[in-house]
């Protein structure tokens, strides 16, 4: 039996900035106390009993899969589950899309997601006339970006319909690819890939509601591979180590550490691009000003990536995760672009929100033509372990971990 997650604590750990705080796993007390100041005495006492229940729920449901009360459907054919424990964006649907990318050439793939927010319901096979609020933003996202090389992207909140239907419609599918899906224990997958993001890491967190964690921080026992995402390019070997100790994982488990890779940018509105309104990053000076319209869980890295990377200052606009752009949010663009002062502006968005965007009806016309979004890759950090598609391919190959 391993010791708790989190229980290894290498010399030196307190001396290395870039791992604190997020690194560091606090003892229970400690970690209460910190929130307490930092939440209020008044959240703390309303909510985190509360999350006391809920972990009791958590933990029933969990045995009684665990013990085969609740049953689950294992499909002849591989599945990759790809999940996170806490609530909020820890890239799984760029960790998706990756997952294709790198086995798109040896298998026929589906992907199945439960879409969230969408207006329909049951299972809904995405198509050329799909749109964002029928099939939900990521799948769309996933489905423009890989319906040409033959991916059948659907979604469904059972997973085991919708893995039925698919299967039924195209009977030559080879592999499964289940966004977020880590917690829809009702199937059994192949492989689980399990994210956690490097500034919030799940061993120092709560249960919902008073904190972020759908499950426990133990519940990564069930996972095939950790990803750390959106790790820091000043990560050090060092750092790998200490990160691989803290989570102290099975051996039969892997610890990989990924980062997003930000591509050229690309227009909204290709048809209204003139090469007076053409935007080059690299010709960008503190003259020009970028506004930044966000409506993702964290836009912090996508923030920091055009500050860090560009001359221009830049301008933020920030909605909820998800959120539907209506008239009244198209208008404040306008507005806060009106006001911006520079020599060249433009409006700047991330991959996801550009699904709900471009597909606006009441985006400003005159803005069509400034309008740009910026894609990102999934890249993984090479830490002295083999990579993802090396590893996913062994998994299916002995369908799934072999675990002591």
């Amino acid at each position: 039996m391993r010791p708790p997650l989190g229980s290894a604590m290498p010399d030196g750990i307190y001396n290395n900035p870039l791992t604190q705080p997020a690194l560091i796993p606090l003892k229970p007390k400690d970690y209460l106390l910190i929130m307490a100041r930092r939440k209020g005495l008044i959240p703390f006492l309303i909510l985190y009993p509360l999350s006391l229940l809920y972990g009791l729920g958590v933990a029933v449901r969990n045995m009684m899969f665990d013990k085969g009360i609740l049953k689950q459907r294992k499909f002849n054919i591989p599945v990759i589950a790809v999940g996170n424990l806490t609530v909020g964006g820890a890239g799984k649907t760029p960790h998706s899309e990756h997952i294709i990318e790198i086995l798109k050439g040896e298998y026929r793939i589906g992907l199945l997601s439960r879409g969230y927010k969408r207006n329909t319901k049951g299972f809904v096979l995405a198509g050329a006339n799909s749109r964002p609020q029928d099939i939900g933003d990521e799948p769309y996202q996933m489905y423009r970006k890989f319906s040409h090389d033959g991916v059948m992207v659907a979604v469904c909140e059972s997973r085991v319909k919708g893995i039925e239907t698919m299967l039924e419609l195209n009977p030559t599918l080879n592999l499964i690819v289940l966004d977020d899906a880590f917690q829809h224990r009702y199937v059994k997958p192949t492989v689980s890939v399990v994210l956690t993001e490097h500034s919030r890491p799940v061993y120092n967190d709560s249960l919902l509601p008073y904190g972020r964690l759908r499950e426990p921080a133990r519940a990564l026992d069930r996972a095939d591979v950790v990803v750390m995402t959106k790790c820091p390019d000043e990560m050090k070997p060092v750092d790998f180590r200490i990160f691989k100790e803290t989570f102290n994982l099975f051996p039969f488990q892997k610890l990989l550490f990924t980062r997003y890779k930000y591509l050229l940018p690309k227009a909204l509105f290709p048809e209204n691009v003139i090469p007076e309104s053409t935007l080059d990053m690299g010709c960008l000076t503190r003259e020009d000003t970028l506004l930044a319209v966000t409506g993702v869980a964290n836009p912090r890295p996508f923030i920091r990536y055009l500050r860090s990377h560009y001359k221009a200052k830049v301008k933020i606009l920030r909605f909820e995760d998800h959120h539907n752009f209506t008239n009244s949010d198209m208008q404040s663009i306008l507005r806060k672009y009106n006001n911006m002062e520079g020599r060249h502006r433009y409006v700047v968005t991330t991959e996801k929100d550009a699904v709900r965007l471009a597909n606006n009806p009441y985006f400003p016309p005159q803005l069509r033509g400034f309008a740009y979004y910026i894609p990102i890759a999934v890249e993984q950090i090479q830490s002295g372990d083999p990579p993802l598609a090396n590893i996913l391919r062994q998994l299916i190959r002995n369908q799934g971990s072999i675990r002591s």
